[in-house]
């Protein structure tokens, strides 16, 4: 395929191609001529574009990366959104479940002999924190960044955990928690690149 941009190529003695003439100046086989008449020497810049024959030229743009290749798909963005929105909101869910149980720990009925005999009281102190972290890492998500996915993989993994050790305390309500956990999971580590 050729171009409109090509340039016409020379055989190696520095002859026009075929059925062109040579230009006003030049000599075939011989140093190639500049405008001032003054030939060029053999083996310079010049003379060795003049004989590598028939070289096409790049399109425009050509080598450049686009927006498009650097971004990811529209479905991979939505995902990003969604977690983040979510984030946020399982971070304010996780304060005020713990300020629940810091105020009044008497609201949640601790089952006996579980294994993990943490006070309502505890537990609360750690949700509260975890909330305040959750909500943070879901409002820097917003912005895209890898780190902001790193934290906020983490926290979740926590926020998961935390919310499993809590189910004898409030089953229904944790058991909710760690599905949309698990969403966000899903959504934060589904891959970057997809189809625009």
């Amino acid at each position: 395929m050729s171009n409109a941009q090509d340039q016409p190529g020379r055989d190696p003695g520095g002859a026009p191609p075929a059925g062109t003439a040579p230009p006003a100046g030049s000599t075939a086989g011989a140093g190639s001529t500049t405008a001032a008449g003054t030939a060029d020497p053999p083996g310079s810049a010049r003379q060795a574009d003049a004989t590598r024959g028939y070289v096409p030229r790049q399109a425009p743009g050509y080598g450049e990366s686009s927006y498009a290749d650097t971004r990811p798909s529209g479905a991979v963005a939505g995902l990003t959104i969604l977690a983040s929105v979510l984030l946020m909101l399982a971070g304010i869910w996780g304060f005020l479940e713990g300020l629940a149980a810091i105020i009044k720990g008497s609201f949640f009925v601790v089952l006996p002999n579980y294994a993990y005999s943490t006070s309502a009281v505890g537990w609360g102190w750690i949700h509260l924190i975890l909330g305040v972290l959750v909500f943070a890492a879901g409002a820097a998500l917003l912005m895209d960044r890898l780190w902001a996915r790193v934290v906020a993989i983490v926290l979740v993994s926590c926020s998961t955990i935390a919310n499993f050790m809590f189910i004898p305390y409030y089953p229904v309500w944790s058991i909710v928690v760690i599905a949309i956990d698990l969403f966000i999971l899903w959504a934060l580590l589904t891959p970057r690149r997809g189809r625009a």
